[in-house]
């Protein structure tokens, strides 16, 4: 799963569902739109739209076959958009982990200096993943995850609850959700209101309901 497109502006979702149809597409040539929508994790009617909108720009060519199928290439135009995308998506994944990273690190410092050591992230996501990374330099106690959405029980090695309230025993949420971090920021105060939340800057949220001891 691509976290970064929930942090995205809409030129960059859209040039994201662009790179990975084009390389479906160089994976595959016999692709069914119906597989290429599973690949992209969008409805058909999408996936159809920005077929279309490759084949108009010249990215993709299309070849019928047998029993009335088509087969899908790309154009040496679509080898050279796909690189190009393929760059801009790296470089946006290498500045998103620098910035997360920075992020996480000064939620912990605030963590540490407030002698807050047992931890719940609240949200599954590639943020998660870097926070628990960058715990380890903490004296910091990664004890779970807060999902509604996952059907996971366990994630990471760590076990995922749907409500804080499932287990008491941590003192602080960090806010990890990318899809709708402002939703995860709500429900968590909704469930245990008394608990510290601290939101990753990286996040741009600035929230009446984040806990701030310092």
């Amino acid at each position: 799963m691509m976290y970064l497109v929930h942090i995205m502006n809409t030129d960059s979702k859209e040039d994201s569902l662009t790179l990975s149809l084009l390389q479906a597409i160089d994976k595959q040539s016999n692709l069914t739109q119906r597989h290429l929508a599973d690949r992209l994790g969008v409805a058909l009617g999408l996936a159809n739209s920005y077929l279309k909108r490759c084949v108009t720009k010249g990215l993709v060519k299309i070849e019928q076959a047998p029993a009335n199928r088509y087969l899908y290439y790309l154009t040496p135009k679509g080898f050279t958009e796909k690189s190009r995308l393929t760059a801009e998506y790296l470089s946006i994944s290498f500045g998103f982990y620098r910035r997360a990273s920075t992020s996480c690190s000064e939620v912990f410092q605030k963590c540490v200096n407030q002698n807050i050591h047992s931890i719940i992230l609240c949200g599954i996501s590639e943020l998660a993943e870097i926070a628990i990374l960058r715990s380890r330099e903490f004296n910091i106690n990664i004890i779970g995850f807060i999902d509604r959405e996952s059907p996971e029980i366990e994630h990471l090695g760590y076990p995922v609850w749907k409500s804080p309230i499932q287990n008491p025993e941590y003192d602080a949420c960090i806010i990890t959700e990318l899809k709708n971090p402002q939703a995860m920021i709500d429900y968590i105060n909704v469930e245990d209101g008394e608990k510290t939340i601290f939101i990753p800057e990286i996040l741009g949220i600035k929230n009446l309901s984040e806990k701030n001891l310092e």
